[in-house]
Parts: C-alpha cells; structure tokens; sequence
C-alpha cells in the first residue's frame, strides 16, 4: 500500500476521475457473438460449472457511475448479477451474505477502499476461495500489479472490451469449477469422494426417515496388487467402479429413489466404495439391490499373458436412522459390517448388528490388554500331542500359546494368533514363542529328555519372507535344531512374492531340515496361498471336521484336500479331531497325521516333558481305548 502511495496513485485530496467500466459498443453484440460467451458455452462441461454458473456474481464498486451497465451486460449472457456499490464494510457483508461464485471488483482512485476489500477476501479462509476479478479504473499499472499481488485471479485494466471481461468470468469459473470438481471426484474412477458422500449424507439424513448406506469392499485386490503390480489393481478397480456405476443407475427414479435424492455411488479409501439409498421403504426391494450389487460388484481382467483375474465384493450394510442419524455413524457402522461379511467368507454382505461394534471395542480393549500381557509376561506356551496315523505315535508337539485373562476367560491357540494380528502384535507373538520353546528344549534336555519336532504357529499378516528367515535363522542359531522346527504359516494375505535372494534362502533353510506347514486350510489358509512358498505339510483347519460324521458334502471336501496333499507330495495333518468317529475317518481315508483333544489336553513344558518325553528319544505311543491300543 505504502508503494501506492508514494507512487502517486492514492493521495487523501486528488479528485477522482470516473473511467467507464466497458468499452463502447458493448450492447451492439450479435446473438451468435453473445452465445458463444455465455456460462453455458464453458470449456470445462460438467454439473459442477453449471451449479456454479446458477450462483450469483457479486459485482462491487465503490461510485458504481456505470456498474448498472456492466451487470446488464454479464445478466444478458446469462449470469446473475448482483451490483453493489460498497464501503468495504458493506462489501464484506454482501459477500458473506450473496456467497457469490465470482466477484468484479472494481479498483479507483483513490485505491485504499478496493486493496481494503481485496485485502480482506484474502484473509477470510472461506471468502479466499471466491476467485476475484479486478477491474483497474486507477490508470495506473502498479495498482494491477499490488492487486494481483493480493490475490486477485485476473486484473484488466478499464475500459475494458465487454467481449473479454465476459470470457475472462467464463474461463475463471470454469477453472474454479475444474478445482471443486477434483476435490469432490476421485481421479482413477470419476466417482464423488468421500467428502463428497459427507455432504450428500447429511442432505439425505436430513429430509430421509429410512434408507440405508452400502459400504462395497473389492475382495483380495491385495493380493493383485501385490503380484501383479497396482496398475492391473487399478483397472479392476475402475472395472468395478463403472459396473457399480451402471448398477445404481437403473435405480433412478425407482422405490429406492426419495423426492430429491436417487441412489448415489462413491469412491471411498483404497478398494472401498459406498452406496447412498435415500428411501427404504420395505426390505424386500433392498434385499434385490443388495443381491444385485453384490453380482454387478463381481469384476474379471486377462492382463496380457497371464490367467484371467476374476474378483468379487463383499458388502457392509447400515441403516439409518436405526444405525446412525450422522454420516460418519452411518459409515462407521458399515466399515464394521464390512470386516465381518469378509471374515465371514468373500463375496457376501452382512447388516450391522450393535453387537457387531461392542464385538469390536472388546476386540480393541483385547489388542491393548494383550500388549501389556506379553511384556509382563502374562501368557504362557502349551503343548499337545501330533499324532502319526499309521504308528499311533508321538510326531511331534503343537505349540500353543495362551493368555489366561483378568476376567478368567482362556484366550489361546489361533483365536489369540488372530488377535495379535489384529492388533500388529503377531511379530512380536511368534518371537515370543520361538524363545520360550528354545528355553523348554534346553529345560528337557538338561533333565535327559530327547524333544520332539515342535510346531510353531507363525503369523504373516505382518511379516514378509525376508522376515521369516530372519526368524528361521535366529531360531536356529539359538540353540533349535532345524529338524525340531515345524513352522506353521498362516494369515498369507498380505505376503509379497519372496525376492530371488529370499526364496534361495527359505530354500537353503529347507534342506537343513526346517519344515514348513501351511495352517489352517480350508480357513484362512488357501489354494491360492500354496503357490506363494514350498511346503512339506498341509494342516487342515479343524472347523471343515465339524460335521464330517453325517454330512456327505463335508466328507467329499476333505477326501479331495486330502487327495490334493497327496498330488502334491505335502504330508496331511487333521486338526480338531475330538471324538473317535473323526478319528475313524482321517484313518480311513489316509490322512498322515491328527491332533487334537482326542489324544490329550495341552500342557505346560514341564508336565508335557512328563508325559510324553523319553529318555531314548523314541517316540510314546497315543492310547485311545478301542482305537489305537
């Protein structure tokens, strides 16, 4: 301002000169030459500019000699034009009150009324997004240059041809609109944001007595991800943003449609979108959509040279106002729908339940306890029998690792390994483990006692390949023979394909006798994961044993797991056997080994030496009344 004035431009007495806003000729225009400069002829076509176009331009003056003219002109291309001549209080005011898309700001002699007004748009944080258009009436080029320097997005010096104040409006608000657009829109997708989905929420809450949010989470994306790269996850996520897309559009105007509002889609974080329904009348129409997205949801890829890729979604459903009357509630309760439809199983939806979310918050309070048992020392490792199908011996000792809560509920075994998961605790677990079993092998050997192979469950939801053989090699070099140690994998979602020097490594640690098991098949354990690491054994989960008495379906299951084990040379290990009809089956069917409570309770290290360790190293044999004496 102090430059202003010593340049001349603003001194307290110099007479004023009015200086017409537009050139003359301006209202000699053509219908073609007024078209052409029209909001509706913008560069950048979209809704956005549009809705723009429909708000107001805030043309303010501080004479306005002939302001009346210039908002003639812009109102007869089709803007709508409110004129204003201002003190810059006034000024302010309008702009708070109009919430304009674009203000003219007319700039005189003296200049103080205009930079104060400028000045002040600036330093509003939400008035400083309104781009600014100064028209410089001063005659003098330091006065555009201070305002553009302020902040104005375009300055032009008057009188200014009514042809080029107009394009200059239409070019500024399209470039405006091009920046609102990008903050609600996702680039890969073209889908509104999830700051998009907040305002349309709250819009739809406030004017919807029920609807419904679907939260739509791409299944296994991870995985593509992370063995094809993120530009094949990519375009399976615009695969299935564009069928999502097409899914919601044929519901326009249809029972699931309110009086303003049609279903809306978003893109949200990662492989997540959502799915606003603003009208829920009964749930028979909202039980087909749901059945309808989750087939639409359903993508396929045959990137070049490789298998076809076929991913499916699975579908997190919370209804308002039962399950919130907010759009973060309302989201927040379909993010814990979601994670149970997907630990459920892929490709299936589950609605929110409260117990749902109190499930949660105990999981969260579980994670945090279980941090501080683990430093305290507050968990302890069991062990129980393996059992060898065809000698009735002892094969080896199944680790594991338990937490006897300060409620007197036992949390152990996988349970305890998937909390720990959860909560990034598994690393930490699993070498938790490794040490205890290096103390009990020095323990039993120092009372003459031979080990056995012990097997130790190990978590790679967080652990990389690289990491495992670091845990290998230190387990190893602790004092565990690598013939005792029978490392259990589970939880491989996450796992990249090992590098060369890494898979060369797990290879080497192999041939010394460290053997690998993949847990829990059937589970969470896969086909897909048998192809991400050399195995030597296969552990069925426990829950497919369940009904193998009397349901047929299951037992077919399990002969074809078990004939694939034997196709691909992994030894077959069933796990929950408890009652001797189980027995009986894995037996028959020529299953290489069985554990469970069948064959004995798991013990501590001490009591476990006892019962099952001998001083010659030959292995006990299992005594089941009527089955294995």
């Amino acid at each position: 301002m102090e430059g202003l004035r010593r340049g001349g431009i603003e001194h307290e007495g110099a007479a004023p000169v009015d200086v017409p806003l537009l050139q003359a000729g301006w209202s000699s225009l053509s219908d073609a030459e007024s078209r052409a400069l029209s909001p509706d002829d913008m560069p950048w076509a979209h809704r956005s500019a549009s809705v723009l176009a429909d708000s107001p331009l805030l043309l303010l003056d501080n004479r306005g000699p002939d302001l009346d003219a210039a908002s003639s002109f812009l109102g007869a291309l089709g803007y709508r034009c409110l004129a204003h001549v201002h003190d810059p209080v006034e000024a302010l005011a309008a702009v708070r009150r109009e919430a304009p898309c674009l203000i003219v700001l007319v700039m005189r002699a003296p200049v103080l009324a205009g930079m104060t007004v400028l000045s002040a748009l600036r330093e509003d944080p939400v008035l400083r997004h309104v781009p600014t258009v100064v028209l410089d009436a001063t005659g003098h080029p330091q006065a555009m240059q201070r305002s553009l320097a302020s902040g104005a997005a375009d300055c032009l010096e008057c009188p200014v041809a009514a042809s080029e104040l107009a394009l200059r409006v239409r070019n500024l608000l399209a470039a405006h609109a091009y920046r609102e657009y990008l903050g609600q829109h996702d680039v890969l997708t073209g889908l509104s944001t999830r700051a998009a989905y907040r305002q349309a929420a709250a819009n739809v809450l406030a004017e919807s007595s029920a609807g419904a949010l679907l939260l739509v989470g791409a299944d296994g994306l991870a995985d593509v991800n992370d063995a094809l790269g993120q530009g094949v996850g990519d375009q399976l996520l615009q695969r299935i943003a564009k069928r999502l897309g097409s899914c919601v559009q044929t519901e326009a105007g249809g029972e699931l449609s309110s009086e303003r509002h049609d279903p809306m889609l978003f893109r949200m974080d990662g492989d997540e979108f959502a799915i606003l329904v603003p009208h829920m009348e009964g749930g028979h129409s909202t039980a087909a959509f749901i059945n309808k997205v989750l087939e639409d949801g359903t993508a396929t890829l045959h990137p070049h040279g490789r298998p076809e890729l076929f991913v499916t979604c699975s579908i997190g459903v919370s209804v308002f106002p039962r399950d919130g009357d907010d759009p973060e509630t309302l989201l927040r309760h379909a993010s814990v729908a979601l994670r149970q439809a997907k630990e459920a199983g892929a490709h299936r939806y589950e609605f929110y339940a409260p117990d749902f979310g109190e499930l949660a918050q105990r999981r969260l309070d579980l994670s945090a306890e279980l941090r501080h048992a683990v430093r305290r020392d507050q968990i302890e490792l069991l062990y129980a029998p393996v059992v060898d199908l065809a000698s009735g011996r002892l094969a080896e000792a199944q680790t594991i690792v338990a937490w006897r809560h300060a409620s007197g509920r036992v949390i152990a075994g996988d349970e305890l390994m998937d909390l720990a998961g959860r909560s990034e605790m598994d690393v930490t677990l699993t070498e938790w483990m490794v040490e205890q079993a290096r103390k009990h092998i020095r323990n039993w050997r120092a009372a003459g006692l031979q080990p056995v192979p012990l097997g130790l469950k190990a978590s790679l939801a967080h652990m990389q390949v690289r990491d495992l053989v670091h845990l290998v090699q230190a387990a190893t070099s602790s004092g565990i023979e690598p013939q005792l140690l029978h490392l259990q994998l589970q939880q491989l979602g996450n796992l990249a394909a090992p590098s060369p020097k890494d898979a060369s490594a797990l290879v080497a640690l192999r041939k010394k006798g460290v053997h690998l098991a993949l847990d829990r098949f059937g589970a969470c354990g896969t086909v897909g994961d048998l192809r991400r690491l050399p195995y030597d054994e296969l552990k069925v989960d426990g829950s497919l044993f369940d009904d193998v008495e009397r349901d047929g379906f299951q037992q077919a299951m399990l002969l074809g797991i078990n004939d694939l084990a034997k196709r691909l040379r992994l030894s077959s290990v069933a796990c929950g056997i408890d009652t001797p009809r189980k027995l009986d089956f894995v037996r028959k069917h020529g299953w290489d080994r069985a554990q469970g409570t069948l064959f004995g309770e798991p013990l501590e290290g001490l009591a476990f030496a006892a019962r099952w360790l001998t001083r010659s190293g030959k292995p006990q044999r299992v005594s089941i009344p009527g089955e294995l004496a």
